[in-house]
């Protein structure tokens, strides 16, 4: 017996070795219980799958077995990266696949009847998981990522506020966009108006963080709203527009932007005119 496929009462049984699979029974205490097997994708590379008896006795059965398969595939198979695709609504099968090793990478949609996995993978040259940079960077690539976006309140000399005709969108909007990963969202917004208006603003501080629930397409997000102080009019004329998302810009008393607005920023500035907008605040659902 192959001290490496065994962990106390448990242990894998090769069942079948081809070009195509290598593949084991799952033991427990000497009582077959599921099967886990490699399917080779080509050089280096194979897809885990994996079935266990829905009542089998013991604690852990199919992380157990998924350990000794991927340190196998590794160690002795000399392959160098193991993927799983797990059906999105399997949440015990997608953790146990996290806790031995393979980090979440995304989605792949379904199409006809398949439903979408969620991506799972673990190179041989990752940390190994029980080790803090390991159990760190499963934890990263498994936890949610909340959307944030930066825009920034921008007046002229008549107290109008400037708004952006999208590409991408009827209604007008703030300045401003998603801010990358790693990156402040502050200096976020500087960079974007500069990128997407090709102007340079100084931001004077931040006026409130607005959560915004899903709405139509677009996943939920929080909005980062920054105070850009008041500028001469004139500045739209030296603007140089990104022409990808930027159609146009405008600035808009209070009733061009009700025509025309976002109902999110209709209702985020309506708060701010009050002068006593909080300093996180829900918005409403939006139509």
């Amino acid at each position: 017996m192959n001290d490496s496929l065994t962990d106390n009462d448990l242990r894998l049984v090769p069942t079948s070795g081809s070009e195509e699979f290598t593949g084991f029974g799952i033991e427990l205490s000497g009582d077959r219980v599921g099967t886990v097997a490699l399917r080779h994708e080509g050089e280096g590379l194979a897809s885990l799958r994996w079935k266990v008896r829905s009542r089998a006795p013991g604690q852990g059965v199919a992380l157990r077995a998924l350990r000794l398969a991927v340190d196998h595939a590794f160690s002795e198979l000399g392959l160098k990266r193991i993927e799983a695709r797990i059906d999105v609504t399997d949440t015990a099968n997608i953790r146990n696949a996290s806790i031995a090793g393979l980090r979440r990478e995304g989605i792949t949609r379904g199409f006809g009847d398949e439903p979408d996995k969620v991506l799972l993978a673990r190179l041989a040259s990752d940390p190994h998981p029980f080790s803090r940079e390991g159990f760190i960077a499963i934890l990263n690539a498994g936890l949610p990522k909340k959307r944030v976006i930066s825009q920034g309140l921008l007046r002229d000399e008549q107290g109008r506020v400037l708004l952006c005709q999208l590409t991408y969108k009827q209604e007008w909007d703030l300045p401003g966009g998603v801010i990358e990963v790693g990156e402040a969202p502050a200096s976020g917004l500087v960079r974007e108006l500069q990128e997407e208006l090709g102007i340079t603003v100084e931001v004077k501080g931040l006026i409130t963080v607005n959560w915004l629930p899903a709405w139509r397409e677009w996943d939920d997000a929080c909005i980062f709203l920054f105070d850009l102080g008041t500028t001469d009019s004139a500045i739209v004329n030296r603007m140089t527009l990104q022409p990808s998302e930027i159609k146009a810009v405008e600035w808009c008393d209070e009733q061009a932007l009700k025509d025309n607005a976002t109902s999110a920023a209709i209702e985020l500035l309506t708060a701010v005119g009050t002068g006593e907008i909080a300093p996180y605040r829900e918005a409403p659902l939006g139509d």
